[in-house]
Parts: structure tokens; C-alpha cells; sequence
């Protein structure tokens, strides 16, 4: 049986505040990370790393970038105040490059603790932007490292960056982070993985993983570790998910025997493609049965997955059951109602909408009718998983936008539901191999077949240089009576910065874990000296276009509004008040417009193929003509033109994210939106972290990871003879220890 004697030893139940120099002030600080124990520590993996490895002369230096340079200290630091609350602590220091005289001024304030650091004649590797002054140079604030003359090739080239917060430093962080490795080192080298599996895989120790992805020797240790830690999300994963979906499955559902969907067809003024019919008879199949569905229907935009809905709420309540169906947003909840109520009532089916903004007398008739049974069909939010919402005969829930609830979320649905059918919607195409990792306890009915009729939305990849006729075409479709869809990346400039790890040619800090696989050694030394280019802002793109539109109604709609200014603008949006609506991703999952006949992608190289198909599906919903212009920023990486041009020419969902597979990996669908909303990908909600799993560019890896989780359980359903996987998987999943009993 494979252990891991650091984590067996108790390192999930230690406090951080076992550390050294870690008191309640820190404690309390690095709860505010997620980082409770010296295990959370040990997992509070490094966001980038500083490449100071690439040691410049000061006359090599350039103030476009930080560079690492050694230097001696010639005067002894003195400290000053230059007005009341702020010292300035300031020497001097030289390389053979200075000229006769010449030197570099560095420069701490309200640091003059470092007064008693810096000896006249010791040596220093400072890392930070050198500025050019007179016949000198100047660095403000700089990180250093002591040199021992002789011994320069010693220091690390590459220094963690940490995901940080007020009160904690990053030195603070390394320091408790190198205790943690230390405690972890004195457990031992056993593994939680079997040894025949790190065999098999070429993977290495996790505790080399563990201390490499901190204190990293090079860019191979670096990888190794992250290919090894990567993994172990992925397997773990696997795990959680093949337990729910055996906890699931060990229930007996109501069976839902009655089906007549020529009740339904009756009712369609179109008839059903195939793929509709495939996908309902796989439901209709499922629901017969007294073993729990848990089944999701996939397929783009417009493809016809309400329908299949439907006719799975059909289906129950021809049995004399019940159900629901729960939409991520109030606005989408709305859009469901308004067509399903239309439809059940002219079936003679019951139906009601219950959100957050029903009125309290609405509600209790609700509930009141679900108990007792006399109310057949309710759609809502999360409303629906509130206390006093009772079924008295519930037979099916449905989920639409399947990554917005997570594993978790539908475990809870089904013990709510006693074990009802469960059926969930995504419009989010991905390929089979990457649909068996994200949703292993989901059986999966595909509809790649789209209704006859059904536009082609032409695509177009410009740059800046076509705005003004951007903004032509703008006033044009809105004269013509269409409406348009303005997409940023970012919602303000503040926010711009963290936003800009939606593209792989941009790095966090100098080098981010992301780049760590494939990023060579001159490739990191150019990262070091970059720029990043600026993003466009939803804010920012909609006073601009509010200033060059003149009467044209711009709105601005982002994830950090209150979900009633969100709806009170997406609302006058449809009903055709505002005209051109200036947005973060939160529409890429959004009510049917079918006059917007307009989408323009800002800074598109910024995204990944999947969520921009995404985005162009918001528009081509009516009967008119609809276009989608993907607005390309400066200097586009070779990858993101790629993503361009497959968008320009191909418009099936699945052909698009098997493009976006093979271009980003699995990483990218595993995203979420900087802006808290659907993001790049369908990371699923519910409590389960990827810390660098959602960096993956290794589509292998997790079919691998994927694959030796389901060996393993094959062998040990129930994990008895893993206690620390299954102690691990169980934390991943945030669930109690029932879960494999």
C-alpha cells in the first residue's frame, strides 16, 4: 500500500501557525489565500517566477524591462526623511562597467530595517528595472540575494512569484513555504501514487515535485514537477468523480415508464433532426429505469437541446411525477419559462418560474404546490435549492449550462431530489476524450446536427486600423433595425493586468507556470525584457463608442454589477431600448436575442477558440443576416493567429474545440472568466480547485491521469487500501467521508 508518510504524519491538521515567525497577524493573512495548514501551504503554488539568471552588466541593461545584475556596495546606506511617514534609505554599488566614478543609486523606502544589510565592499545579485542617470544608473526598491565572490553560479535563476495579500511580504511567503518543505522532508520519501504508476509514467516523487515547483534548480526540474502535481489533480479528480457517480448510481429514481413523445411532436411547428431523436430516445431509456440518470446533452447554440429537455420533463410528469429545471441566471431562467410555459400549457401541463425576484405570496403558492403536488413543471435559479422547496413526486431535474454547476452542486441536487433523474445542458461542444475527464460521472448525448435553416454567422479578423469602419458598421446595423454586441476582455484598467493571462503569449510576472513545459532558456530571457500590450475595457469601449456613436443607446454590462442591474440592462437589451451593449464574457451564456445581428470580439486573440465560438453564437438567432468581426490587438502570438483563422473558417462547434484542444490543451477549458463569469473555458463550479491543472497544456496527461484512476478502481472500488488518496480526493471534492461508503 503506497503512503505518503509527510501527509500521514499529520501535515492537513497542522497550522500554518506551527511555523516559525508565523503568528495570528500571518495566520490570519494566509487565510485570506485559502491557506490554512502547512499541507495548504505546501500546495500554495508559485502564480510566476522571476528569471534572474540572465546576469547583465549595467551598460547591458535596458529600463524597458527588470534585469538581474551584480553589484558591490561602495557607501554606506543612509537613511533620511523626506516628509512626514516616509524614509528613504539610499547607497551605492558598482560593476565593472561603471566608468571612472560611476555607479548605480539604489534606493528603499520605508525600508530602513535594511540600514545594518548592505556592508561597503559585499556583493549583491539585485533583480528590478535599472533607469539610466546622467553618467550613472538607478534602481528603485530592487529584490536582492548576498553573492559569495566566486560562488555567483549558485544562486537560483529562477525565484517564485506568490499569489500574495495585504500583510504578507514574498519573502514572508518563500520563508514560511521553505519551513513547510523542511517538516515535509522529515516524513519520509513515500508516495501517495502506487509505485508501479510513477513507474509506468515516468512521473517523479512528489516530494522532488513538491520542493521543485517551489525552489526549482531549472526549467527541466520545473517541469517534471508541474507534469507530476498537474497529474495528481487529474487523478485525483477521476477519483471524486467515479465515487459520485457510484453514490449517484447506488440510488433508485423513480421509473419513468410513460413516454409518449408524439404528445410533444404535436405541439413542434418543426420536426425533430435526428441527432433530437437520438438524444430523447437515450433519455427515454434512461428514465424507464429505476438506476438513476445522470446524463448531459451537448451541442452548440441553436442545435435544439430545449426540446430534449422537454421531453424528458415530459416524460415524468406522463408518469404522474415531477420537475424542474434550474438555469444559472434569472435572466436565462426567464427565457426558459417564457418558452416552456407556452408549450406545457397547451399540453395541459402545469408550470411556474420561481426566482430570486418572485414575490414572497408567489412563492409560498409555489412551494405550496409542489408539495402537494398539484404543480407538475417549475423552472428557477438556485432558488430551487433553498430550504422549504419540496417535491411531493420528483422524478427529473435538469441543469442548463452544465459548467456552471459543478460535481458537488449536482450531488446535491440528487440527495435534495431523492435521487431523481438528472439531466444537464451545456452549449459548450468539446471533444469525447476532454467531455470523459470533465464530466466522468455524466453519460454524454451529443447533438452535432443543427435544425434545417439554421445561418451561418460570417466571420471577419481585422485590426485597429478598421475602426472607423467598424463603427460604420455599427450604425449601419442598428439603422437596419439590428443590434449589436461589444465583447472586452477586461472590465476596467485596474483589472486589465489580471486579465492578461487569457493568452498564452503573455506571462505572469516574468515566466508563469503555464509556459513551463515547452518555454526554452533564450525564450525566458526575452520574457524577462518584454511588454505586455494593452487590453480594450468594457468601460473604457463603452464611453468611447457612446462619444462616437452620438443617439445610438450604448450600455455597459459587466460580472461585478449587482445581478439586478445586470438584468435591469440585459432586459431593456432585449426588449431593443439599448442598442449596442458593451460586455465582459457574462453574455457568452445569455438570453435569445434574435435581432442582434452583430458581434464584435475585442482583443480576440485574448480567447480561446471555444468561448469564442461561444460569443458568436449570441447572434444569427433571427431571420436576418448576422456577422461576428473579431477585432485582433498588436503583435498576436503564431498560436492565437491560428485560433483566428480556424474561427474565420469553420463553423462547427465540435471541429472548434478539437482545434482548441490540440492548440491550448485541456488547461483552457478548465478556465474561469477573470471576471467571475463563464471565462475561457467551462471550469465547473462547486468547490473543486485546479491550482495548475487549469494551466495544463497536455491533453495526454489527463487521459492518462483519467485512465489510471478508473484502473485503480478497478481493483479497489472503495480506495480501503489508499486511505491517503481517498483522505485527499475526499478534500478535493469538499465532501464528507460518506461519499464511498
Amino acid at each position: 500500500m503506497a503512503k505518503d508518510k509527510a501527509e500521514a504524519s499529520g501535515l492537513s491538521g497542522v497550522s500554518v501557525g506551527a511555523l516559525y515567525g508565523v503568528g495570528p497577524a500571518r495566520c490570519r493573512a494566509f487565510a485570506k489565500l485559502g491557506v490554512h495548514t502547512v499541507e495548504d501551504l505546501l500546495h500554495h503554488y508559485p502564480r510566476a517566477y522571476e528569471y534572474r539568471g540572465d546576469i547583465r552588466l549595467l551598460s547591458e541593461t535596458s529600463p524597458e524591462g527588470k534585469s538581474a545584475v551584480i553589484l558591490t556596495v561602495s557607501t554606506a546606506p543612509r537613511a533620511a526623511m523626506i516628509r512626514r511617514g516616509m524614509t528613504l534609505l539610499r547607497f551605492r554599488a558598482y560593476d565593472e562597467s561603471c566608468s571612472a566614478g560611476g555607479s548605480c543609486e539604489i534606493t528603499y523606502f520605508n525600508q530602513n530595517y535594511l540600514k545594518d544589510t548592505f556592508a561597503v565592499g559585499a556583493t549583491y545579485r539585485f533583480y528590478g528595472k535599472v533607469e539610466r542617470r546622467g553618467s550613472g544608473y538607478m534602481m528603485v526598491s530592487p529584490a536582492f540575494e548576498e553573492v559569495t565572490p566566486g560562488r555567483e553560479d549558485e544562486l537560483p535563476a529562477l525565484i517564485p512569484v506568490y499569489p500574495a495579500t495585504e500583510g504578507l511580504s514574498q519573502k514572508q511567503i518563500a520563508s514560511a513555504v521553505s519551513l513547510a518543505l523542511r517538516m515535509a522532508a522529515s516524513g519520509g520519501e513515500d508516495d501517495m501514487l502506487p509505485a508501479q504508476t510513477r513507474q509506468e509514467r515516468a512521473l517523479c516523487a512528489q516530494s522532488f515535485a513538491l520542493r521543485s515547483i517551489h525552489r526549482p534548480r531549472d526549467m527541466e526540474s520545473l517541469a517534471l514537477a508541474k507534469r507530476r502535481l498537474v497529474y495528481d489533480e487529474f487523478y485525483l479528480f477521476a477519483l471524486g468523480l467515479a465515487a459520485t457517480r457510484a453514490r449517484v448510481r447506488e440510488g433508485v429514481a423513480p421509473v419513468c415508464d410513460r413516454a409518449d413523445l408524439s404528445v410533444l411532436e404535436a405541439q413542434l411547428p418543426f420536426s425533430l433532426t435526428g441527432a433530437q431523436r437520438r438524444a430523447i430516445e437515450d433519455i427515454r431509456r434512461e428514465m424507464a429505469s429505476s438506476v438513476p440518470m445522470s446524463r448531459m446533452v451537448v451541442g452548440d447554440v441553436g442545435c435544439g437541446k430545449t426540446v430534449c429537455a422537454a421531453a424528458a420533463m415530459l416524460f415524468a410528469v406522463q408518469s404522474g411525477r415531477q420537475a424542474a429545471l434550474m438555469a444559472p441566471t434569472e435572466i436565462l431562467a426567464r427565457q426558459h419559462a417564457r418558452e416552456l410555459s407556452d408549450l406545457f400549457s397547451r399540453m395541459g401541463i402545469s408550470c411556474e418560474l420561481l426566482i430570486g425576484a418572485t414575490t414572497a405570496a408567489k412563492k409560498r403558492d409555489i412551494r405550496a404546490r409542489l408539495a402537494d403536488g398539484t404543480l407538475s413543471v417549475v423552472i428557477g435559479t438556485q432558488a430551487l435549492l433553498s430550504d422549504g422547496v419540496e417535491f411531493a413526486a420528483p422524478a427529473l431535474v435538469v441543469t442548463d449550462e452544465q459548467h456552471r454547476f459543478g460535481v458537488n452542486q449536482r450531488a446535491t441536487l440528487s440527495q435534495k431530489n431523492r435521487h431523481a433523474h438528472l439531466l444537464v445542458m451545456s452549449a459548450t461542444p468539446i471533444p469525447r476524450s476532454l467531455a470523459l475527464g470533465l464530466y466522468g460521472d455524466l453519460d454524454i448525448s451529443r447533438i452535432d446536427e443543427m435544425p434545417p435553416g439554421r445561418q451561418v454567422v460570417d466571420t471577419f479578423v481585422v485590426d485597429e486600423g478598421y475602426r472607423a469602419r467598424l463603427n460604420g458598421f455599427i450604425r449601419k446595423q442598428v439603422a437596419e433595425g439590428g443590434q449589436v454586441y461589444v465583447v472586452c476582455p477586461a472590465i476596467d484598467e485596474q483589472r486589465a493586468d489580471a486579465d492578461d493571462e487569457l493568452d498564452e503569449d503573455v506571462l505572469l510576472g516574468d515566466v508563469s507556470l503555464r509556459g513551463a513545459f515547452d518555454m526554452d532558456l533564450s525564450a525566458l530571457q526575452r520574457a524577462a525584457h518584454g511588454d505586455k500590450p494593452p487590453l480594450k475595457t468594457a468601460l473604457g469601449m463603452a464611453e468611447q463608442l457612446a462619444h462616437d456613436l452620438g443617439d445610438i443607446a450604448v450600455e455597459c454590462l459587466h460580472g461585478k454589477m449587482k445581478a439586478a442591474q445586470k438584468d435591469e440592462i440585459m432586459a431593456r437589451f432585449v426588449s431593443g431600448e439599448v442598442k449596442v451593449l458593451v460586455s465582459t464574457t457574462v453574455i457568452e451564456v445569455g438570453v435569445n436575442v434574435p435581432s442582434a445581428t452583430l458581434m464584435i470580439v475585442e482583443n480576440a486573440e485574448r480567447f480561446g477558440l471555444a468561448q469564442l465560438h461561444q460569443l458568436r453564437g449570441r447572434v444569427g438567432r433571427g431571420k436576418r443576416k448576422s456577422y461576428c468581426v473579431l477585432v485582433a490587438g498588436s503583435r498576436p502570438g503564431e498560436t492565437a493567429r491560428r485560433r483566428l483563422e480556424t474561427m474565420r473558417t469553420q463553423h462547427d462547434g465540435f471541429e472548434i474545440a478539437r482545434q482548441d484542444l490540440l492548440l491550448r490543451g485541456p488547461g483552457d477549458f478548465l478556465r474561469g472568466g477573470s471576471d467571475g463569469e463563464s471565462g475561457a473555458g467551462i471550469r465547473q463550479s462547486g468547490g473543486i480547485q485546479f491550482r495548475l491543472a487549469d494551466g495544463c497544456d497536455d491533453a495526454d496527461l489527463m487521459e492518462t491521469a483519467f485512465a489510471d484512476a478508473r484502473s485503480l478502481l478497478e481493483q479497489d472500488a472503495t480506495l480501503s487500501g489508499y486511505p491517503v488518496l481517498r483522505e485527499r480526493m475526499e478534500r478535493m471534492f469538499t465532501v464528507d467521508a460518506s461519499i464511498l461508503n
